[in-house]
């Protein structure tokens, strides 16, 4: 399921009015948004007073009925360092979650079913280094289940740290756009780009399965052609999104064309770390998206069967570290 969990409009700090958000998630084939206005920062209340918070998601719920969109509630809470922002996602009120006391508003959105994750963590207007921190206070968060995820990637921003401390914590990799102006704008979506998105494995097309898939961190991000997300959620994606079609020698050569699908929208680069030396490449390939691309592969004899052993440059198990992949070539016997 393709997600974005933190999105403004003008029923906070957003430019947008909330069906803009619902069309341009349908646009981008998005399966599930949710609408995180700020709680407590309402910068444009003397032009759209806003007494319900909750009015933002019910202006974009009635349109998405219209579309295949799940538009999940949710609200952001705005607070110093620490703990900082959190979106507090599939809630059932947002007016309940006025509260001043930071903690107390977070066992409020529990109490209604809320997921909870950390936003841009590496913000430099609060972490003026620009390096996720875990604090006392969020190590508290988390101990009592109050603090699920973090985001690894927020608009432009990917943090390293954010991601050691998902890995560490146990918590769920998330990463957003954290849109207020237009999309197609923001992030060049005429030209090729994409919104960074969190892809939630879930079981079934519904707003409960991508709860539980979240709580069970089932997540990878996909930032710019980067793909980010603990080994158990990246290798399954990979081993789906990458195949041989075709595989042949050239006539008496001990040099096998290796045809290579690549059926993702990511781009994939893939360092050859395996026994064999490639024939028209040096050891890094490039597997553009919804495209095959052949690898010449010198074995040194015929075989009936073979392995390719990468490295994938893009996807990101843990900072400074990159999956290795095994693809099993098996020849086609004439």
């Amino acid at each position: 399921m393709k997600c974005d969990f933190h999105i403004h409009t003008v029923f906070s700090d957003g430019l947008v009015w909330p069906t803009i958000r619902v069309e341009e998630a349908v646009k981008d084939g998005l399966d599930a948004i949710s609408l995180t206005e700020h709680i407590e920062y309402q910068p444009w209340g003397e032009d759209i007073p806003n007494p319900d918070r909750n009015r933002s998601f019910e202006i974009a719920s009635e349109l998405a009925k219209a579309f295949d969109l799940i538009v999940v509630h949710g609200v952001e809470i705005t607070r110093d360092l620490p703990p900082g922002h959190a979106n507090a996602i599939f809630i059932t009120d947002a007016n309940k979650l006025m509260l001043e006391d930071s903690i107390e508003v977070y066992r409020e959105a529990k109490r209604q079913g809320g997921f909870i994750f950390w936003n841009h963590p590496n913000w430099i207007s609060q972490r003026s280094d620009g390096k996720a921190t875990l604090t006392d206070l969020h190590k508290y968060l988390i101990r009592e289940g109050l603090l699920d995820g973090i985001e690894v990637v927020n608009d432009i921003t990917y943090s390293d740290e954010a991601l050691q401390i998902a890995l560490d914590s146990n918590i769920t990799i998330m990463g957003t756009s954290d849109i207020h102006n237009l999309v197609d704008w923001k992030f060049d979506i005429a030209e090729g780009g994409h919104r960074p998105i969190t892809l939630v494995f879930a079981k079934e097309r519904t707003a409960e399965s991508i709860r539980e898939a979240l709580i069970d961190r089932r997540t990878v991000v996909w930032y710019e052609n980067l793909l980010v997300g603990k080994e158990s959620n990246l290798r399954p994606l990979i081993d789906a999104s990458i195949r041989v079609v075709d595989v042949s020698y050239q006539g008496p050569s001990s040099v096998a064309l290796v045809h290579l699908e690549n059926n993702s929208d990511a781009s994939f680069l893939l360092q050859n770390i395996g026994a064999y030396t490639f024939h028209t490449t040096a050891d890094v390939v490039t597997l553009p998206p919804h495209e095959t691309t052949v690898v010449q592969v010198k074995t040194g004899e015929q075989l009936s069967s073979f392995f390719l052993h990468f490295e994938v440059l893009n996807a990101i198990t843990a900072p400074k570290r990159h999956l290795h992949f095994k693809l099993k070539v098996d020849v086609p016997q004439h």
